[in-house]
């Protein structure tokens, strides 16, 4: 019987409980499960109980997509194959929708049709671009170049109309007004690219217990070649790097009420961890929802996603976000002068719904591969230390998802994906000082940790956090501030040997 079965076969009988909630929720959102009878939500918390033995591998921990796992041998692909789990009709339908992520998409009027529409600004031509390999982007570095990490541009409310705004979750964040809320570096022929990162790195050793030295790259942004003047004397840089593209169908069917189980925004246990949901909302239904997708957890939905990457990374409108001129903006009359890729045959926007269907099931399902060496002594010894630093109190290892999910492949999988989606101030010194929905500048969401072993097969490099400044797991970690600082405290304070076996703890991950 295969481990896939039998994890099917198990989680037939099991289901997961969200403990209460701790503080206010925001909106209209369960906080108990609601796809699942109620006698049986205490046998689910059993299954996603933080682990107490670290002798052995727990069960199905070698699967941390659940039966949609891909056990293809890791190589450079193992972050672009399709969810194990899924029909053969399904299996053409992700090829098709793999087909129009790496479509190039052309500058208006071109003969191609169907093929036009990109920008009149843009930061890639194709999504593929930007996610290489389905993985996790870079900030550019030396020849390199700076497709896969990109400016965010926001200022603070500064009207009360603004601020109710705000306060109304009608809005996440106020734009620069010229340059709007992303800075494109490429544009179309006959136009201009609204200006060019600038980054520079300043050292900064951190000695550990045992005088080991580590030296951190701390970053300091800025804009040049700017095209239309200076930013808005409020505007913030928030630089963003790609993350990975690996197993967003299953996050997306997390029960709400599972994540926030989890959240402790006044922090009433009193262990230092007062993770917060980022409440958005949801720009179809206008309904407010929890958001669990990008950096800040600002998105509620892979197609939200997708529709907002067409946009602002490479100009293209979508039925969600019909912007014909990507983020140009009102300033910009020379951008919102260019012609626009609509055709008429195709409908109303430049990426009709079938685009959409297909772009979005492909990033459902690009599937989170096997874990390598789960019974490993060093590796088990380094999972114990992840425990015993506290790790798992942010980067929480277990969910089930939700049994009602629409695709079956996604429905009632025991996950491993090493977050709680919720958002967390991690410091001063991570911080960007931008505001995105609930989000402050100081907080980011939880990134999952499955695949980082993965990373350099993947992407030939290990560039870590939101822009990339950690070179390595270690410098990652060593960065952790606020709520994050007791654990990289205690990461320094331990001994060389805890500290590699935490290392290959996360390696096998």
């Amino acid at each position: 019987m295969s481990p896939a079965f039998l994890l099917a076969a198990v989680l037939f009988s099991i289901v997961s409980s969200p403990s209460a909630v701790a503080g206010d929720v925001p909106g209209d959102l369960p906080t108990t499960r609601d796809d699942i009878p109620a006698k049986d939500l205490a046998r689910v918390k059993a299954v996603t109980a933080p682990a107490t033995d670290f002798s052995k591998p727990e069960s199905f921990e070698l699967l941390p997509g659940g039966a949609a796992t891909t056990r293809k041998r890791p190589n450079q692909d193992a972050f672009s194959q399709s969810s194990a789990n899924i029909t053969f009709a399904q299996e053409g339908d992700f090829k098709l929708g793999n087909g129009l992520f790496r479509k190039v998409w052309v500058s208006s009027p071109s003969s191609t049709q169907a093929s036009d529409g990109l920008g009149p600004l843009f930061n890639a031509r194709a999504c593929q671009s930007c996610h290489l390999k389905d993985g996790r982007g870079h900030p550019p570095e030396g020849a390199a170049d700076a497709t896969s990490m990109f400016f965010r541009l926001a200022r603070a409310a500064e009207t009360e109309e603004e601020r109710q705004a705000l306060a109304g979750r009608k809005l996440l964040n106020f734009p620069d007004p010229v340059y709007g809320g992303q800075l494109q570096d490429l544009a179309v022929p006959g136009l201009r690219g609204e200006g060019r990162m600038a980054i520079s790195y300043a050292e900064m050793p951190a000695t550990l217990s045992d005088g080991t030295i580590v030296s951190l790259r701390k970053p300091t942004y800025g804009v040049t070649d700017l095209a239309q003047g200076p930013l808005h004397a409020g505007t913030t840089l928030s630089p963003r790097v790609t993350p990975p593209m690996i197993g967003l169908g299953l996050v997306e069917q997390i029960h709400p009420a599972d994540i926030l189980a989890n959240a402790d925004p006044d922090d009433r246990d009193g262990d230092g961890i007062s993770g917060r949901p980022n409440i958005v909302r949801d720009e179809l239904s206008g309904e407010l929802v929890l958001g669990r997708f990008g950096w800040k957890a600002q998105t509620p939905s892979i197609r939200q996603q997708s529709a907002d990457a067409f946009a602002g990374d490479i100009g293209i409108s979508t039925p969600e976000v019909p912007k014909h001129w990507g983020d140009c903006t009102e300033a910009q009359a020379a951008c919102r002068a260019m012609p626009i890729g609509v055709q008429e045959r195709l409908g109303p926007v430049e990426a009709p719904p079938p685009v959409m269907d297909l772009v979005t099931f492909y990033s459902q399902n690009l599937a989170v591969p096997a874990r390598r060496d789960i019974g490993k002594p060093d590796v088990l010894a380094g999972k114990k230390v992840f425990y015993d630093l506290g790790c798992a109190s942010c980067h929480t290892p277990k969910f089930v998802t939700r049994r009602d999910a629409p695709d079956k492949a996604f429905s009632f999988q025991l996950i491993w994906p090493y977050s709680d989606f919720l958002l967390h101030d991690m410091g001063d010194s991570l911080a960007d000082g931008q505001q995105v929905g609930d989000a402050g500048g100081s907080e980011w969401r939880t990134p999952p940790l499955w695949g980082i072993g993965l990373t350099e097969r993947v992407s030939g490099h290990t560039f870590f956090l939101h822009d990339g400044r950690a070179r390595n797991l270690t410098e990652a970690i060593l960065w952790h501030g606020g709520e994050g600082g007791k654990a990289r405290d205690a990461f320094a304070a331990l001994a060389a040997q805890d500290r590699e076996a935490l290392l290959e703890f996360l390696e096998s991950l």
